[in-house]
């Protein structure tokens, strides 16, 4: 028996749409004051990072 063996490029694919998936809803529920305070903080903790760590680009 031989099963049907899914490419990497497939695979990530996969895991993509089910992380684009997930994010959407997390919006969502952002968007709809739905999620928890410890939830939301992190969230604005986990930004405030990310914005640190890219450096803005120069108005062009």
């Amino acid at each position: 028996m031989s099963a049907r063996v899914i490419s990497r490029e497939e695979a990530f694919a996969n895991a993509r749409r089910h992380l684009d998936a997930a994010r959407a809803r997390r919006d969502a529920d952002r968007a709809a004051g739905r999620l928890p305070l410890d939830v939301e903080a992190i969230c604005r903790h986990l930004e405030r990072q990310q914005r640190a760590t890219v450096p803005h680009r120069a108005a062009a």
